[in-house]
């Protein structure tokens, strides 16, 4: 890449955008870096960096929301509501384990990314926390929506459209999440020994249970490296996780007898399933599949009747996280296949350049839907200058 533009204001923004219309320049849109390998290859000479458009803009404790330049490190943005007893709901997943990349993450590239982790099955996703944005389009002009309560919205919900859409739509440059109280307490029960689809079914009794799990995971045997884990996460005040923790325990006695590990061992074990670490050193590909929970075993047994593979499963089973190998287009036919009959999708998370180049990392989207996509796509980015291509061939 020839140029990399690395703002320091909205202004300065425009001006690149600006530029970049002038000269019709495609530009390659990044934070800090940790997932530039994610999506499709962009063919630009020419980036666009929110690395320096960094610092906490707005933070109200007592409002429960806090607002910041799209360059801030999400580790700031951690420690300043950590400092005060908060937390962003949603637990956003670190790639660079999985990516082999270095950088730093920011809070405006987990906004365009909807990045999420173990606690979405509880608390939502990261495009359910945001309730503001700022935003230079296609045009160069700096959009403002959304605002710092959820009713503030009005009008088209551009908040929404830009949470998931990678810097296609627009460059962030400022972002707004409300935020929750930190837990008083974490407990982790483990159940030992169960296949697949008998750990799905614990875990579904578990999170239909009113004892409210922030985690569910299984890992089997060859992914544990020993005995297969079912995992079970409640947080909250100190009193009420130690009566659902042994009203789980006796809920669940059925599926085998519930363990409590450690509370930093606990910790650690989800912090790691959060960041897909237990498939971060295998080789090859990595998918990330979201199905029907109650088809989650079934779908990881056809996807391995035709290629090897290794899984672990997250959200009761509604995300199953797999590591296959390269060839044969890294089985995206098998495993797309798999994740349609199983009312899901696939994306590939990881995977060479040349594998990315014809293999849509993303799912690809009937007709009707590319079709709203491309309109999409060219309301807010005219000349298709962001990230082109990046999703979907074309766009």
């Amino acid at each position: 890449m020839k140029q990399i533009d690395t703002p320091q204001s909205e202004a300065q923004a425009i001006e690149a955008v600006a530029s970049a219309l002038a000269e019709r320049t495609p530009l390659r849109i990044t934070g800090g870096g940790t997932r530039a390998g994610l999506g499709r290859p962009v063919a630009a000479a020419r980036g666009l960096s929110a690395a320096k458009l960094s610092g906490i803009t707005l933070y109200e404790p007592a409002e429960m929301v806090i607002g910041a330049k799209a360059g801030t490190p999400l580790a700031e943005i951690e420690a300043t509501l950590a400092e005060k007893g908060q937390r962003l709901p949603f637990e956003p997943m670190d790639h660079r384990a999985i990516l082999g990349s270095t950088g730093t993450p920011t809070i405006g590239a987990v906004a365009a990314g909807n990045i999420s982790g173990p606690r979405r099955v509880m608390a939502g996703a990261a495009r359910d926390a945001l309730i503001g944005v700022r935003y230079v389009n296609g045009r160069a002009e700096a959009i403002k929506n959304g605002g710092r309560v959820m009713k503030n919205v009005t009008g088209l919900d551009l908040v929404k459209f830009q949470a998931g859409a990678y810097g296609t739509l627009g460059f962030l440059t400022e972002v707004t999440f409300r935020v929750v109280p930190r837990a008083e307490q974490e407990a982790v029960l483990v159940i030992e020994g169960l296949d697949d689809a008998r750990a799905i079914a614990a875990m579904s009794t578990a999170l239909t249970s009113p004892y409210e799990m922030t985690g569910t995971a299984h890992l089997p045997a060859d992914v544990a490296g020993g005995a297969a884990r079912t995992l079970f996460r409640l947080e909250g005040f100190a009193d009420s996780v130690s009566y659902r923790t042994r009203a789980l325990r006796h809920m669940l006695a059925g599926f085998g007898k519930a363990e409590t590990l450690a509370s930093d061992v606990g910790s650690k074990a989800f912090a790691d399933l959060r960041d897909a670490k237990p498939l971060a050193a295998e080789g090859g590909a990595i998918w990330r599949l979201s199905v029907k929970p109650s088809l989650a075993a079934q779908t990881v047994a056809q996807i391995r009747a035709q290629r090897a593979a290794r899984v672990f499963y997250d959200w009761g089973g509604g995300l199953i996280w797999l590591a296959t190998g390269i060839e044969s287009e890294a089985g995206a036919g098998v495993i797309r296949a798999a994740a349609k009959a199983a009312k899901g999708y696939a994306t590939l998370q990881r995977a060479p350049e040349e594998v990315r180049v014809t293999v849509p990392p993303f799912e690809p989207e009937a007709p009707a839907l590319a079709a709203l996509t491309k309109r999409i796509k060219t309301a807010a980015d005219p000349a298709g200058i962001f990230n082109p291509g990046l999703m979907f061939a074309g766009v």
